[in-house]
């Protein structure tokens, strides 16, 4: 029987976080030690929650220690909640935070989603301002930036988050671990406003539909839409792209991941990217096919901004209406680079008129000069238009006209 645990990390270089130790007892009931940065301010509040996290997991004599760098309550609650697991107590129950306003708001399938920020899950100090930094969206990452001996804990500080944490509109990502690993992170989350599920090393639509399947058991009869972003990391994976890709319809976006991609074809990931040209392209045309988002791999190198616009300036030309970042200096950036320039902004000004006008008169051809338009192109250049405007390139009120 284990009658000692621990949770989350301390140190002089920890912030937003605390470090939980609980030594189960016979008996002399519950005796809590808080040591805190700020003890004179809210040393009596962590002293409340580990005492009413104890009481609702039924442990009634132990030693708790907390070690307090800063931490707000869902993350002290996160931390209490994993220790007292590692115990092997507390069964299914769930210390959860409230579930507030911030955290509710919806998403949509037709949405930008130019930049997409990575944040380690087990690490609430990059969470609880990344929305500030306007990314398109926010995946909270469960798979390679976790330690092994650290995802169980992640998954209960990914949840608490998804409920407290204000990511000021921002879509609302996780990315899971491997299937089947993964399967089990969807019952941390799903029930608590993720928009969008990232599985990580996707080779087969089969995957797609035990992500599904798990998602509705949990779900049940509620009508929620919980959208899915497919991660291409393996030559079996690009082969089967856009079977992944149409595996089901609330498949949104599909992407890549070049560090494992050419890791399993045997290569080095390079500047030029000769050796995933191949990859990439296949992404962009099984998701067009498919009629869904290409989001481009992240670029690594923080500190070279002119590589990076490049690299989305490339990325663009092949097709990709996306990239990932790892950084938030690296959000202006992709947006500026995926905005569209003057001559874009123009033609598709030329067909959105050109189409109400023939709408106006009741026709059923669109045509620009002697070019004939179709409602894809239409639908194209709509786009670009609110792609102008988010970027302010161009007035919100010209839609309006």
């Amino acid at each position: 029987m284990i009658n000692i645990a621990e949770a989350g990390r301390k140190g002089i270089d920890v912030r937003s976080d605390c470090y939980v130790y609980i030594e189960l007892k016979k008996s002399g009931g519950l005796k809590i030690d808080i040591e805190s940065r700020v003890d004179v301010l809210y040393g009596k509040s962590i002293r409340r929650i580990v005492k009413s996290g104890c009481e609702f997991f039924g442990i009634k004599n132990a030693f708790v220690k907390v070690e307090d760098s800063g931490a707000l309550p869902f993350v002290i609650m996160a931390r209490l909640e994993a220790a007292v697991k590692r115990l092997g107590k507390g069964g299914r129950k769930e210390f959860l935070p409230e579930m507030l306003d911030c955290a509710k708001y919806p998403t949509k399938r037709e949405r930008f989603r130019r930049s997409r920020l990575y944040l380690p899950g087990n690490e609430p100090k990059y969470m609880l301002n990344a929305g500030i930094h306007k990314p398109d969206g926010i995946i909270l990452d469960l798979e390679d930036s976790v330690n092994p001996s650290e995802k169980d804990a992640a998954r209960i500080l990914v949840r608490n988050a998804l409920r407290q944490v204000d990511f000021y509109g921002c879509e609302r990502m996780v990315r899971i671990n491997q299937i089947p690993n993964g399967l089990d992170d969807l019952n941390y989350i799903i029930p608590h406003n993720v928009h969008v599920v990232l599985i990580p090393k996707c080779e087969r639509g089969e995957q797609i539909k035990l992500v599904n399947n798990q998602i509705a058991k949990i779900l049940k009869r509620k009508k929620s839409v919980v959208y899915l972003m497919p991660i291409i990391e393996s030559a079996l994976g690009i082969i089967n792209a856009y079977e992944i890709a149409s595996a089901a319809e609330n498949v949104v976006a599909l992407t890549i991941g070049l560090e494992d991609y050419t890791a399993d074809i045997g290569t080095q990931r390079t500047l030029d990217g000769k050796e995933s040209f191949f990859a990439r392209s296949m992404i962009v045309n099984a998701a067009k096919a498919a009629g869904i988002q290409a989001i481009d791999t992240v670029f690594s190198d923080v500190s070279d901004m002119d590589g990076l616009r490049y690299s989305v300036l490339e990325a663009k030309s092949l097709g990709f209406e996306g990239k990932g970042c790892i950084h938030p200096r690296q959000i202006p950036v992709i947006h500026e680079a995926f905005a569209p320039d003057e001559t874009e902004i123009e033609k598709a000004i030329r067909i959105v008129k050109a189409y109400k006008e023939a709408e106006s008169k009741g026709l059923s051809v669109v045509a620009v000069g002697n070019k004939m338009i179709d409602p894809p192109v239409v639908k194209r250049a709509i786009r670009t238009i609110e792609l102008a405007i988010s970027t302010g390139k161009l007035e919100k009120k010209w839609m309006e006209q």
